[in-house]
């Protein structure tokens, strides 16, 4: 596609060339002008501008489906800097860039419904969304789009971070290698990993300390619950220093991003074997360099049994009816950190590091 600036856009505001900004994409309406239903003027008054606050005001102007499959196609190319902030929007209403992009939450359902025990987020509408936000169709593989795809960085977050349901798993890759490779099954992870755990147990029970093998299995389990803080925070959610490049979206879409897109997406919410041992290597190599043997192997062990426990408490926390002490607190809090405030609440096992580093969510529900 085309890349534009709202300079160029501005320059067609005339019957005959009329050009209109909607979701960072552009369109020529020219020949649409004299068959809209409301007729030529009102979309006259707005040529050369970004009507994307008209055309999703429903109470001043609805439009049906139909009206954004026939906008689609006069698409001709996207814009490449930011539109300016129309007088409704949060931007324009002097909210910092956080609480701007937290006013977007608070527009949908679950904002407020997040707390209670049954929670379960209405369905999408895959048609209905994907022709009105403009962003990736939940019908089809959801990587290709988003490789041939040219977002701004800021409508890339808006989108990502606004979370959809689908009753069943989407397309990730829609590649027959691939795909399987990104679905994973809740049990495979003890089922994996916690014979490794005994195995490390057993080589540093190997050297006839035992107290200070134990000693070390509890610090390994110290050390992943700050790990489980420090990767949640600074390397899943790398938003404000995300590059602007669609490469940038893409990384950050497959590490994290779907997640916060389809947080319930029952085979995608723990964390696929292949990428754990990808991430694990490095970070058991450094416990053997800073460790002697008998430690490193406590330690190492300890370390993926916290894992353990933070990826199955996570499936937990969205899929359970969950048990009232401890884990009914942790699923409000995780649940608010997806349809409340997603630049707060790292902590998935507990608040403890959230509390250390003031990063704790504070919520009514």
């Amino acid at each position: 596609m085309e890349e534009y600036t709202l300079k160029d856009v501005s320059k067609h505001q005339s019957a005959d060339s009329c050009w209109v900004v909607y979701n960072d994409k552009v369109y020529n309406v020219t020949e649409f002008i004299q068959d809209h239903p409301g007729g030529d003027d009102l979309i006259l008054d707005y040529a050369g501008q970004d009507v994307t606050a008209v055309m999703k005001d429903v109470l001043e102007h609805e439009h049906s489906d139909s009206a954004y499959e026939i906008l689609e196609e006069y698409c001709i190319g996207t814009i490449v800097d930011k539109p300016a902030a129309h007088a409704d929007t949060p931007a324009a209403k002097g909210l910092s860039l956080h609480e701007q992009r937290m006013a977007l939450l608070e527009e949908e359902e679950e904002s407020k419904t997040f707390g209670k025990e049954d929670f379960k987020p209405s369905e999408t509408d895959i048609n209905s969304d994907v022709k009105k936000n403009q962003f990736l169709d939940l019908s089809k593989a959801l990587v290709p789009q988003l490789i041939r795809a040219r977002y701004t960085k800021e409508f890339y977050l808006e989108q990502v971070h606004k979370p959809r349901y689908m009753n069943g798993p989407a397309i990730f890759f829609g590649h027959p290698l691939l795909e399987p490779l990104t679905k994973t099954a809740w049990y495979i992870i003890p089922s994996i990993w916690i014979p490794y755990v005994g195995y490390q147990l057993y080589q540093s029970f190997a050297y006839g300390y035992s107290q200070g093998t134990w000693m070390s299995f509890g610090l390994g389990i110290v050390i992943w619950s700050l790990l489980e803080y420090i990767l949640h925070r600074f390397f899943f959610h790398l938003d404000e220093l995300l590059p602007d490049h669609q490469a940038a979206f893409v990384l950050h879409f497959v590490i994290h991003g779907f997640h916060h897109y389809l947080p319930m997406d029952k085979l995608r919410l723990v964390m696929p074997p292949t990428l754990a041992v990808i991430i694990a290597y490095p970070l058991v190599s450094l416990g053997h360099f800073l460790f002697p043997p008998m430690m490193a192997h406590g330690v190492v062990a300890g370390g993926f049994f916290g894992y353990v426990l933070y990826d199955c408490t996570h499936y937990y926390l969205h899929h359970a009816r969950v048990f009232k002490y401890h884990f009914r607190e942790m699923k409000k809090y995780h649940m608010a950190h997806h349809y409340k405030n997603y630049e707060g609440g790292y902590g998935i096992t507990s608040k403890i590091w959230d509390y250390c580093f003031g990063t704790v969510l504070q919520y009514n529900n």
